[in-house]
């Protein structure tokens, strides 16, 4: 008899002892790495010929399937991150940042390294670059406080431009 209450003894505390043991791992288990990344988005449209020459979006139109580029640079000026990025139906592009490291917060941060630029646009009457919000030599980054999350997901959201392309034939203004 004191056998079989040793044996129940002893199997409470092993099962006692294996309950404690998977709680204290759920307990104390590392949560899951959230994963951010750096997100640039912004608007490309063609000028109209009447605002040629100024930053004027007046009469512009979205270019669906324009190219833009994100340029990243490290702290010694060298490119880091490159890709290009297509604009959407309504001229907006939505551009994550995949791969995107920083080796120094400060210097390298998006809004420091990086710039869009225009690459190409689909419209024949509508294909040279215009420099509207540096879209010719990169237009700087805006931080906006917008931000996706998710369980495990975080986006930081920045904005450039709006950028436009202009037409190759415009026609002459006489005063």
């Amino acid at each position: 008899m004191a056998s079989n209450n040793l044996t129940i003894v002893i199997s409470s505390l092993l099962l006692l002892q294996l309950a404690f043991t998977a709680f204290a791992d759920n307990e104390y288990a590392p949560a899951a790495e959230k994963k951010v990344d750096v997100v640039v988005e912004g608007m490309v449209y063609c000028q109209s010929c009447k605002n040629f020459g100024t930053w004027s979006l007046s009469d512009a139109e979205p270019i669906p399937s324009a190219k833009v580029s994100v340029i990243c640079k490290n702290q010694r000026d060298q490119v880091s991150y490159y890709k290009a990025f297509e604009t959407d139906g309504n001229g907006y592009f939505f551009a994550e940042l995949e791969g995107f490291k920083m080796s120094h917060y400060l210097l390298e941060h998006p809004l420091q390294s990086c710039l869009v630029k225009l690459v190409s646009s689909p419209l024949e009457n509508c294909s040279l670059l215009s420099n509207l919000n540096y879209g010719m030599y990169g237009a700087p980054l805006r931080y906006e406080k917008k931000k996706l999350m998710g369980r495990n997901y975080e986006a930081v959201i920045y904005a450039a431009g709006p950028l436009a392309f202009r037409p190759a034939d415009c026609p002459t203004i006489h005063y």
